[in-house]
């Protein structure tokens, strides 16, 4: 008898969970297209403004026929570039000038491709032009890039060096750099790299304003970016009108949260990232993805007059679950439970057996989960606490009955 008490309560109490497990979330999007036991679930943009920074309150569930509830396990990926670099051996076998500049020639130690030099000079303050061409004889010889600026500046105020030389794929036994310099270049050392980028997905977010504040007296500009929605960025590119050479340190901050006070708003910013907007490089910033809605990008003049702002670009990567399914039932994206914790499933120890080439489902229109009518569908009893109460009545009554008992024989 007290073993049949005990498994009743046991049925009672999981059926009454597996309904709370939905329960404990706001919002569901029905999944559809489940064929396989692997796919990928491109995540909503509208859903980021909902969850935890973390993600962690997201959960993929499902509802089978006997209305159990089973819990899918997935891994989060974001669609990131994947970049990988190969140093490429050399010797170093003529160095010499002419009233044009300094020439270095390299001697690759096999043939190979390579894309870019990086060069580490003793120099602290320069401003020089570099030219590079390829040749398999050493007597005639390719041009490779021309022109192509290298540039360092360091003071009290600013440390700022741009000394990596990139150029399409090039093959060649021989390289000969010329730097168009008056004086002798003290070069530290040269590395010639080939990198392989396998381009991310992004996706662009639409910008709803833009305002550009000068800001006189700390000798800064400060830009404003406000986002149609809450979504996770990882991307910003500045272009700047302004033809004439510049270099002005930046910092880039997000709206984290903001408090009404008698007098106005006060708006409270971490930082995100930091860099130097200058007229060398194509003035593109990139930071962990971070959900946000507001930026502000705070531009360091010193004594210079303000840069024009022409244009902003704001990106993020494409979020999205690897999800494996185990059996028929209806399935549902949920999300929103700020009580929730990061999930820890097994495949996350076992990514090398995930496939790598999924189908993604469709996700539906969001739903607000109605607890109340969830709370409806738990049979007998809506709250654990008096399950507990019953459970504990049951043992007390069968020990006073077993007692009863073995006094009586």
């Amino acid at each position: 008898m007290k073993i049949k008490f005990k498994l009743a309560f046991l049925l009672l109490w999981s059926y009454s969970f597996s309904f709370g497990q939905m329960n404990e979330y706001n919002y569901k999007r029905v999944l559809t297209g489940i064929k396989d036991e692997w796919h990928n679930i491109v995540l909503p943009n509208e859903i980021f403004g909902k969850v935890k920074q973390d993600l962690s309150d997201i959960r993929v569930f499902g509802i089978t026929k006997d209305n159990d509830t089973i819990e899918v396990p997935y891994i989060l990926r974001l669609a990131t570039e994947k970049i990988s670099e190969k140093e490429i051996s050399f010797n170093l076998i003529n160095q010499s000038k002419n009233g044009n500049g300094y020439y270095y020639t390299l001697e690759m130690d096999k043939l190979s491709s390579v894309n870019e030099i990086r060069l580490d000079f003793k120099q602290e303050n320069f401003d020089w032009s570099i030219a590079i061409e390829g040749s398999q004889n050493q007597n005639e010889w390719f041009s490779i890039v021309d022109n192509y600026r290298i540039l360092s500046i360091k003071n009290s105020l600013t440390d700022f060096k741009f000394t990596r030389v990139n150029f399409p794929n090039a093959s060649y036994r021989y390289f000969r750099l010329h730097i168009k310099s008056n004086k002798p270049p003290e070069l530290l050392s040269t590395k010639v790299i080939l990198t392989k980028n396998a381009a991310g997905k992004y996706l662009n977010y639409s910008i709803n304003s833009t305002k550009v504040v000068e800001d006189k007296e700390n000798k800064q500009t400060v830009l404003e970016i406000n986002l149609q929605a809450d979504v996770p960025v990882s991307y910003l590119k500045i272009v700047v009108k302004n033809k004439y050479d510049y270099y002005r340190p930046v910092t880039i901050e997000y709206l984290t949260d903001s408090t009404k006070v008698p007098a106005g708003w006060i708006y409270n910013y971490n930082s995100l990232s930091g860099g130097t907007l200058n007229s060398l490089e194509t003035n593109e910033f990139k930071f962990n993805s971070t959900t946000l809605k507001r930026i502000k990008v705070i531009i360091e003049n010193q004594d210079n007059a303000a840069l024009e702002i022409k244009s902003v670009t704001v990106k993020g990567y494409e979020h999205q679950l690897i999800a494996r399914f185990d059996g028929p039932a209806t399935y549902f994206l949920t999300y929103a439970n700020k009580n929730a914790s990061k999930p820890a499933y097994d495949i996350d120890r076992f990514t090398d057996n995930i496939p790598t080439t999924f189908t993604a489902l469709k996700v539906g229109n969001e739903q607000l989960i109605d607890k109340k009518a969830i709370q409806k569908e738990e049979p007998l009893f809506k709250s654990k606490t008096w399950l507990w109460v019953i459970l504990t009545s049951i043992i007390l009554l069968l020990g006073w009955f077993s007692i009863k008992m073995i006094r009586q024989k």
